[in-house]
């Protein structure tokens, strides 16, 4: 019997009950205090009050929408953008510079140039949640392309195939693996820069009813908020490596690592 998914509910069910412990006895251990952390009971009262709210709706399609878009936008252009890169040494000696220069910018940095760069709140939210994703799926698409084995391109060519059936055929197989992986961090990306923009500019959303809660003092909302980010953030990472298992049939990683 594989007892691994036994201990890994164990390991999150253990965590909850030291939560429970430390926030009902309002642990102080002077560098750190959880007097006024909520316990797990307070905020599974808030999560079933917060999920009979009419703004529910509201605030659950207003982040996937720009989380999924924004994602969608980085995909296509960093994919692009990291098969060119990997390819050419001219396109990465003009690009790769300004790539490098730009990523370590957090995305709270963006904000206000997102603001006064685009006319709507929207399209602001948009933009940090695509410069999010962008990097991580530029540079492992990069890294994919790098790591293969130029005798495969080499022997394919010898065979008489032309560029764009080498790209289709040898280069994007090949550094798929990467991709998918750039895909998932992208993703994660894009929904922590979603939190941040919605916490600013904002009006509906998980990150801008996270941010409100606590300017309420509303603190099992606070939790709340995190909760279901991270549930979103997870099944979305989820989805993408169902998508990367299938686009990879013969791809499979070791079993001690999954």
């Amino acid at each position: 019997m594989n007892r691994r998914p036994l201990v890994r509910v164990a390991s999150v069910l253990a965590a909850i009950v030291l939560w429970q412990i430390v926030s009902s006895r309002h642990v102080d251990a002077r560098f750190i205090n959880f007097g006024n952390v909520p316990a797990p009971t307070d905020v599974a009262q808030a999560t079933w009050a917060f999920l009979q709210s009419p703004k529910v709706f509201h605030h659950f399609k207003n982040s996937i929408l720009r989380v999924f878009t924004g994602f969608g936008l980085a995909t296509v252009i960093g994919i692009a953008l990291g098969v060119a890169v990997g390819r050419s040494k001219r396109i990465a000696d003009i690009v790769l510079p300004t790539i490098e220069t730009l990523r370590p910018i957090p995305a709270v940095a963006w904000i206000p140039l997102a603001i006064l760069m685009f006319p709507t709140t929207e399209g602001s939210i948009l933009f940090i949640t695509f410069i999010g994703a962008l990097f991580p799926i530029v540079l492992n698409t990069i890294h994919g392309i790098e790591a293969l084995d130029p005798r495969l391109v080499l022997a394919s060519r010898s065979l008489g195939a032309k560029t764009w059936s080498v790209l289709r055929e040898i280069v994007l197989p090949g550094a798929l693996p990467s991709i998918v992986t750039g895909l998932r961090l992208g993703m994660g990306a894009s929904w922590l820069c979603l939190v941040t923009a919605e916490m600013i500019a904002g009006q509906y959303g998980i990150g801008y009813y996270t941010w409100e809660s606590y300017n309420l003092q509303r603190y099992p909302d606070i939790v709340v908020g995190m909760l279901f980010i991270g549930v979103f953030g997870m099944v979305s990472s989820a989805l993408i490596n169902r998508l990367g298992m299938w686009l990879m049939p013969w791809y499979r990683p070791s079993e001690g690592t999954t």
